[in-house]
């Protein structure tokens, strides 16, 4: 079945031109489907040729079938005029017809059965078109997560060096760095940072006594003030 072997050539042909271009998926998705009708189309018409082939053959059988008894018949009348001559001839020819008849209907019989197979292959093929339609919408939103996957995957990879989170980081680091090369200088000239920091505690602690302490005096002096104005009234 040479047309069968090109639907399946234009079926791979097709599904490999979808691999390379899916970048439009759906657009590739409805070529591919549009290609398979319009050879289905085409094979329906080699189909329907090959009909057309057995129906004449079929006929032609019927018409042999028809001369072989018209022959037979006149045998039988000549036999029955007593013309035992022209009923031999009749059955001579009633032979020379049925032999060709016998073989149109061997030839029929082998076209009748292609006919046969290439009308369930015609089937199959049209079932398998359908189930294509009916996965169409299937496997238009596996492509298009897979692509919004892959989009995924590009934008991550763009934050490793080029996004605002990178440079954030980025950033962040040279900042701990900084901090840290000024800790570093203090302490190669002495000065450990946690001993200042406990300095800075104690001079805290100091200077918040000191505010205490003034301000009793503070009370002291004026509630002894208060008292020398009574006194002196």
């Amino acid at each position: 079945m040479k047309w069968l072997n090109q639907f399946s050539l234009v079926m791979r042909s097709s599904i490999t031109s979808l691999r390379e271009k899916v970048e439009d998926p759906e657009r590739m998705l409805h070529q591919l489907l549009f290609d398979m009708q319009h050879e289905l189309s085409v094979v329906r018409c080699s189909v329907a040729e090959a009909i057309a082939d057995e129906i004449q053959m079929r006929k032609r059988c019927r018409r042999e079938r028809e001369e072989v008894k018209t022959w037979q018949d006149r045998a039988t009348a000549a036999m029955q005029r007593n013309d035992e001559v022209t009923a031999r001839s009749a059955l001579v020819q009633k032979q020379s017809i049925q032999q060709r008849a016998d073989q149109y209907e061997a030839e029929h019989k082998k076209q009748a059965d292609a006919v046969h197979k290439l009308q369930e292959a015609v089937r199959d093929l049209e079932d398998k078109i359908r189930q294509a339609t009916q996965k169409k919408t299937l496997l238009m939103a596996r492509m298009t997560r897979a692509s919004t996957t892959r989009n995924i995957n590009a934008a991550m990879e763009r934050c490793g060096d080029q996004s605002a989170f990178a440079q954030f980081s980025r950033l962040e680091s040279k900042v701990e760095r900084e901090e840290a090369l000024s800790e570093a200088w203090n302490r190669m000239e002495g000065r450990d940072p946690d001993a200042d920091e406990l300095a800075r505690t104690f001079q805290e602690a100091e200077r918040e006594e000191r505010v205490a302490t003034e301000l009793e005096e503070l009370k002291t002096k004026l509630a002894s003030d208060r008292n020398n104005l009574s006194s002196e009234n």
